[in-house]
């Protein structure tokens, strides 16, 4: 059972001591490395490795080392990989948080193009293209 983030918030506030909000919070707090939340979000798709990495248009190479661990992609190609699994919002949401990157923010363009691609179920090279229309940095 997953617990909304502004009520953890809410209890953090009214908590008396850390020890007692986080025995009570713990299994809601995120402790997964990078790595192992890609390779659950990787299971939980049913998708393959290889096909991901295809469809994020990245290196083999570059790709599988993300997966094991070896590298911290940019925000960027983590956020290929996130289009590339078709993660929903909140699934990128986490997994920019989770390997300390600041969530999309619809009122940041980059931000806006990369969230309406996602709504709209778009590629990486679809998303792309809207960014280089608008003069905006792509994804990669």
């Amino acid at each position: 059972m997953q617990k909304d983030t502004s009520k953890i918030v809410e209890e953090l506030g009214l908590c008396p001591d850390f020890t007692t909000f986080y025995n009570e919070n713990k299994q809601y707090l995120i402790t997964d490395t990078l790595s192992d939340m890609l390779e659950r979000l990787l299971a939980e798709s049913g998708l393959k490795k290889s096909a991901v990495i295809k469809a994020a248009e990245m290196s083999e190479v570059y790709g599988y080392q993300i997966f094991s661990g070896l590298r911290v992609p940019e925000r960027n190609k983590l956020l290929c990989l996130a289009v590339a699994m078709k993660l929903n919002i909140d699934e990128m949401q986490t997994l920019l948080k989770t390997a300390g990157y600041s969530p999309l923010y619809v009122k940041l363009p980059f931000d806006s193009v990369v969230l309406y691609g996602v709504c709209k179920g778009l590629s990486v090279i679809e998303i792309n293209e809207i960014l280089y229309e608008y003069g905006l940095d792509t994804l990669g």
